[in-house]
């Protein structure tokens, strides 16, 4: 039984999307304790948990917030807050106990992560209505969870680095670029529902130019890391492979091809992060090495 309601909630945050933007938190991470090591793996643990906290209030929110739209979308209503398989106290008591959790792992990082963690928790959950009144909307997103980088960085070195902010700035225009890849879905429904997404302001075909100019800029900001982090040339691969990704990414993903789609959104973005990490991680380990 417990297992299942987990399993549930799980469902509605859609949890397995941390995967886009824990491992850039942890790249961040990667990037500080090679200037400012740390004798304990605490700090870790409760990046992670301030990581799954955070995500889990904004995403829960979001469901509370958008919970009507879903009920009259086709391709949502069967999400768990209009299929009635959660309620919306069971849903507003998960963001309260997530919100906690996120603004008591980062008292437990620095003050300074503390004394951001309120805003940040505003600026999560005030992303659930944007698309309400305006098409940049999918920028919004990116920015709120390119935050993930940044606080990342300072709770294991308790200040800000103007360095960091490439790596946020990489995470924001991925983010934003494949959010108006998923949106292409719901073009017709947010047209006539009065939502305020790209595609259905300007269209799915304007809509994927963009789209692919967020990921050029991306790929832009992974090459800046390269230069400000003085990183070597295991980093350098990766970049090559991950924009190798984004070409068959905006290659694959048509609006009129749901399926293509939801294999762009899922499979290969999710690739791209992990191999952003895992690249760091080895270009650091053979940087020791030599």
């Amino acid at each position: 039984m417990v297992t299942r309601h987990i399993f549930t909630y799980g469902k509605m945050i859609k949890f397995s999307h941390t995967i886009f933007a824990l491992p850039f938190a942890l790249s961040a991470v990667l990037l500080a304790l090679r200037e400012h090591p740390v004798s304990s793996a605490w700090p870790v643990l409760w990046i992670v948990l301030a990581m799954v906290g955070a995500r889990s209030a904004a995403m829960g929110f979001n469901r509370i917030v958008d919970a009507r739209f879903d009920a009259k979308n086709p391709r949502t209503a069967g999400r768990e807050i209009p299929a009635g398989k959660i309620s919306l106290l069971s849903a507003t008591l998960f963001v309260g106990l997530s919100s906690a959790l996120f603004v008591f792992s980062a008292a437990m990082l620095n003050p300074l992560c503390f004394y951001f963690s309120f805003p940040v928790l505003v600026l999560l959950l005030s992303y659930s209505f944007t698309k309400r009144f305006t098409m940049f909307c999918h920028l919004y997103l990116g920015f709120v969870i390119s935050l993930a980088p940044l606080g990342a960085w300072m709770a294991v070195t308790g200040e800000f680095s103007w360095r960091i902010v490439f790596l946020s700035a990489a995470l924001l225009t991925y983010i934003a670029g494949f959010d108006i890849i998923y949106a292409c879905q719901d073009t017709t429904f947010d047209r006539d529902t009065g939502l305020f997404s790209m595609p259905a302001r300007i269209g799915t075909r304007a809509s994927l130019h963009l789209s692919s100019l967020l990921h050029v800029f991306s790929t832009a900001a992974f090459v800046a890391l390269l230069f400000v982090f003085d990183l070597n040339v295991v980093y350098l691969i990766t970049v090559i492979m991950i924009a190798t990704l984004y070409v068959i990414e905006h290659a694959v993903a048509r609006p009129n091809r749901p399926e293509a789609i939801q294999m762009a959104f899922f499979n290969i973005n999710g690739i791209i992060s992990i191999l952003l990490f895992c690249g760091i991680a080895a270009d650091l380990m053979v940087e020791k090495w030599l």
